[in-house]
């Protein structure tokens, strides 16, 4: 089962699914603040213990394109 998170460093409202298997860690931003709608907007696989700025920032960026 995925856990959830809030992640403020990318936005207000912003939290991420983190997801762990056999092949790996990943992580998903989204956004559910929209009443009928659920925006993904960024995901990646996690390679090192803290995310790397380099994925917030990117994050950001495409957080801000899609809203």
């Amino acid at each position: 089962m995925p856990l959830s998170g809030a992640i403020p460093a990318v936005g207000h409202g912003v939290a991420e699914l983190r997801i762990r298997d056999v092949s790996g860690a990943y992580r998903a931003s989204y956004v559910a603040r929209l009443a009928d709608a659920i925006l993904i907007f960024h995901a990646f696989v996690k390679k090192t213990r803290k995310t790397p700025k380099r994925q917030i920032e990117l994050g950001k960026k495409r957080l801000q394109e899609m809203l």
